[in-house]
């Protein structure tokens, strides 16, 4: 059984299509599909499926999952491919393969780095899967969006299959489908090169001649540019006469990308976009460019610099088909909070698809990673809201393939010394404000010019303004000349919002909104200055106002519709950095202290009651919090996460806004919520490979603990933070902090905290290949551990020193200690220790020869691996368990182990991939 993508939507079984219904029940499925394996949530289903979701969606969801569910089951494979229900969502729970989109991508990644012959052949078997127009017959935006990422791929497949034919002599076979293709990408250099290439080695010189004049004259008049030196040194050895050889490294070149991470960050477009007619034709010069092309808009705040990068952005986006990537470096944000330039760099491998914990320790390191990753991919790149130089350059991609658009408040000389274009943005001009207007509005205001004239000055011609302004209109349905008279009276009622020139008529027209909401719309207003982190939902805003969510629902809404929060995604909020400002000086001056310390002290006492709530999910039989947490102050409200997996949904969207909270905590003296908010982060950003946030906030605790004079917090604080730092291969940091770990908890006369100090510096030592070190310091933790009734303890102390004797070939020794380690996890149900414990005996027995043993240890600790969410570890039980395979003489088995641990490492960038795909390749052999 088969779900077919690449045309219409389909389910075959048994050689025949299966009857999937109407049109909406395809696109349930093909919205399941794209991320087969991987839970879709009920929301970004819904969003998948509908443009604007009804509210009914949930519902209307439900009963095609129950029918396609039913088809499944109907049309059941081997193994069988299942509909399953996550708490956040549903999964499609089948093999990636038996998805012809992911059986396309997987023969074309597996296509690079091939030999030739087995190349051809899997790029000739990947175009075949292709049977029409991706996901045919539906229709939506999300569609729009997946079905151009499928055209790029294939259009990216077909140029290295057109190289690949043309290196084993195949000209004629080629020219056919790439002329056919090139019609739809007339502009796509790749492309144009290879059927050039093809027309010279079909012995069509003259075509070849011809191809490149009409390929030249289409760049001149859509782009204003020239082919690339590469093509135009081709035509010139065409016209000499000379020989043109395959090119060794084109496909190289052209981008086997279906593996590769394709981020598509922008935000929506502008709508109503309006005027800025020659900055946009100044952005489109960036095209042009061969060397690095870097533009800086710069301008006040509010003029519409993010506008014109994201409305350029989506007009062009097209010319980047390795992704658009959309970073606010926060330079100019209230809280103070200006993203690093190394947080900026993780921001941007993540997106890239580079695992945390490939991540380097230092600035300079990262930087080289993220140019070596980004090096001949064509990506747009906006860095939004810039603060300075020094922010910007670490991030610059340093390849003419990567186009730059920086936005700041700030003129950014530095750079444009170093070669960007600069691009300063003034106000709208009075027609282009006019514009917006008509736009926004209707043609029907254009008859109303003095109400538009008023309104446009009363506003400032700032975009900004001129949008709020429209979007009251919009909520009263006043006649412009209301809003117009109402906007002059508003001129005079100023308060304290100062931006700077010409942002005093912002002010006048964020005072009027302000002034025209209901008292709790105006009050959740106030409030939202004191938020936190980038965003927040509506669980937070009920315990920072202090009242039921059924409370908020309508002053939220009411906000939204004056355009004074956006609600980014379903239940999630943002604010444009002036109107969080503003928020933030109205609450200062309408707001006593111990109101909006009370405000404060509910926010921090929800993040940190409910993290503390999802940690105990995580990891239920982690040893006891030092610093205990109190009952939540009144009126806060945490969330009850109801499982892990909700727990681990709630983390992945809080994890930025936890960070924030936990600055904030200590920066206003709530030290002791600082460190229970470092404390009740550390599983999720463990098991994440999040270490650079361990990192910062350990740091952050333990100067917090030394504040409060609480030592058992300090010690604890210094014991984490090296492994963090041992996770980084900062081993000489990490040992400095273990040994102050084991001052504090020797002066404590704390046992337990002595005997964990050990197992960290085994940890530590095994790292270091030192595995006769490591096991002494482990043995030294089970004798702290033995004189507690700490099981965990005593269970990981023994779980260590089995592992140690194995590193040192000792099996028989690591079969004893482990089982023992196990025998203590299942009977705490302690998942992860368990999980361990059947990888060490696993690898035990196998080293051993008992390969049966050792399959069935490798196989239960997968499920344990998998209900935690650990994809590396499932990536590790899975190698080993394919090693254990192939050892036995079941190269089938031991194909689907390592076929998926494969996926996994690839999604993580870890090394060990290569070893993996190298065993594969054996089995071919």
């Amino acid at each position: 059984m088969e779900v077919r993508l690449l045309g219409p939507v389909e389910i075959w079984a048994d050689g025949r299509s299966v009857e999937l219904g109407p049109p909406q029940r395809r696109h349930t499925l093909a919205a399941l599909a794209v991320d087969v394996s991987r839970p879709v949530t009920i929301d970004a289903l819904a969003m998948r499926v509908w443009d604007e979701p009804p509210p009914t969606a949930a519902r209307v969801l439900q009963v095609h999952i129950t029918h396609l569910r039913r088809l499944l089951v109907s049309a059941a494979g081997t193994p069988p491919a299942r509909l399953l229900r996550r708490s956040s969502g549903y999964v499609l729970d089948m093999a990636p393969e038996r998805v012809d989109a992911h059986r396309f991508a997987d023969h074309v990644r597996r296509a690079r780095g091939a030999d030739p012959s087995t190349a051809l052949t899997l790029l000739r078997t990947a175009r075949g899967l292709w049977r029409a127009k991706p996901l045919d017959g539906l229709k939506g935006s999300w569609v729009e969006r997946s079905r151009d990422a499928y055209r790029e791929q294939y259009l990216a497949a077909t140029v290295a299959w057109g190289l690949a034919e043309l290196r084993v002599g195949s000209p004629l076979t080629v020219l056919g489908p790439l002329t056919e293709l090139a019609i739809d990408h007339p502009l796509t250099e790749p492309l144009a090169d290879v059927v050039i290439r093809a027309y010279v080695a079909a012995g069509r010189p003259a075509d070849a001649l011809a191809y490149y004049a009409e390929f030249r004259r289409r760049l001149a008049e859509e782009l204003g540019a020239d082919p690339s030196a590469t093509l135009q040194t081709l035509h010139q050895a065409i016209l000499r006469g000379e020989p043109v050889a395959p090119r060794d490294t084109a496909e190289k070149v052209a981008g086997v990308r279906a593996t590769v991470v394709m981020p598509a960050q922008l935000p929506a477009d502008v709508p109503g976009f309006a005027g800025r007619t020659s900055a946009l034709h100044t952005l489109d010069s960036l095209l042009a460019e061969t060397a690095m092309a870097v533009a800086v808009v710069s301008g006040t705040a509010g003029v519409g610099k993010t506008a014109l990068a994201v409305h350029w952005s989506h007009k062009v986006r097209s010319r980047f088909p390795d992704g658009q990537i959309f970073l606010s470096l926060r330079g100019f944000d209230l809280t103070g909070q200006v993203v690093s330039p190394q947080e900026a760099l993780r921001s941007l491998l993540d997106a890239l698809g580079v695992a945390p914990e490939r991540v380097p320790a230092t600035l300079d390191a990262q930087a080289a990673l993220y140019r070596s990753v980004v090096a001949g991919r064509r990506l747009l790149l906006v860095l939004d809201n810039a603060r300075d130089v020094e922010q910007v350059r670490p991030l610059l991609p340093g390849t003419a393939t990567v186009v730059v658009v920086v936005t700041s408040r700030a003129h950014l000389t530095g750079l444009l010394a170093d070669g960007a274009s600069s691009l300063p943005l003034g106000l709208l001009s009075r027609a282009e404000a006019e514009e917006l207007l008509i736009n926004r509005l209707g043609p029907g205001i254009a008859a109303q010019r003095d109400a538009m004239d008023q309104v446009i000055t009363a506003c400032a011609r700032l975009p900004l303004a001129l949008s709020i302004a429209v979007a009251r209109t919009r909520q009263t349905n006043f006649p412009l000349a209301a809003l117009a008279a109402e906007l002059s009276e508003a001129s005079d009622r100023l308060t304290a919002l100062d931006v700077g020139d010409p942002a005093s008529d912002v002010r006048a027209v964020l005072s009027w909104s302000y002034a025209a909401l209901s008292e709790p719309a105006a009050r959740l207003f106030r409030l939202l200055g004191l938020a936190v982190g980038p965003d927040f939902d509506v669980p937070a805003l009920s315990s920072l106002a202090g009242l039921p969510e059924r409370d908020l629902r309508t002053p939220l809404r009411e906000l939204t519709r004056a355009n004074l929060v956006t609600e980014y995604a379903p239940g999630r909020y943002s604010q444009h950095d002036l109107l969080r400002e503003y928020a933030a000086e109205l609450a200062r001056s309408d707001d006593s202290e111990d109101v909006r310390r009370a405000a404060i002290v509910r926010l921090l006492d929800h993040y940190a009651h409910t993290a503390y709530a999802a940690d105990q999910l995580l990891n239920p039989t982690r040893e006891p919090v030092v610093l205990p947490l109190g009952e939540p102050s009144a009126g806060a409200c945490p969330e009850r996460l109801k499982d892990l997996n909700a727990a681990m949904s709630w983390y992945g969207e809080h994890r930025a806004v936890m960070l924030a909270a936990l600055r904030q905590a200590a920066a206003v003296g709530l030290d002791r919520i600082a460190w229970q908010l470092a404390w009740s982060l550390d599983t999720y950003s463990t098991r994440k490979g999040h270490v650079h946030d361990r990192v910062a906030a350990w740091q952050i605790a333990i100067e917090c603990a030394g504040r409060l004079g609480e030592l058992p917090a300090r010690a604890y604080g210094h014991r984490n933070l090296s492994q963090a730092n041992t996770r980084l291969g900062r081993y000489g940091e990490a040992s400095d902090n273990l040994r102050r770990a084991l001052e504090l908890f020797s002066t404590m006369g704390d046992r337990i905290g002595q005997a964990r100090t050990q197992h960290h510096l085994a940890y530590l030592s095994g790292q270091q290949k030192q595995p006769a070190t490591a096991l002494d310091h482990a043995r030294q933790a089970l004798v702290l551990f033995a004189g507690t009734d700490d099981r965990t303890g005593q269970a990981e102390a023994l779980n260590a020193i089995g592992w140690y004797h194995a590193l040192l070939g000792e099996y028989e020794h690591t079969l004893s200690h482990c089982r023992q380690a196990l025998e203590l996890f299942e009977a705490d149900d302690d998942l992860h220790g368990a999980t361990s414990a059947w990888d060490s005996l696993g690898f035990a027995h196998h080293h051993l020869g008992h390969l049966t043993e050792a399959v069935d240890c490798y196989q239960r600790g997968l499920v344990l691996a998998r209900t935690l969410h650990h994809d590396g570890f499932v990536a590790d039980l899975l190698v080993h368990l394919g090693d254990s395979h192939c050892a036995a003489g079941h190269p089938a088995a031991a194909r689907i182990a390592w076929t998926e641990a494969e996926r996994l490492l690839t999604a993580l960038e870890h090394p060990g991939v290569d070893d993996v795909q190298d065993s594969l390749r054996r089995l071919d052999d």
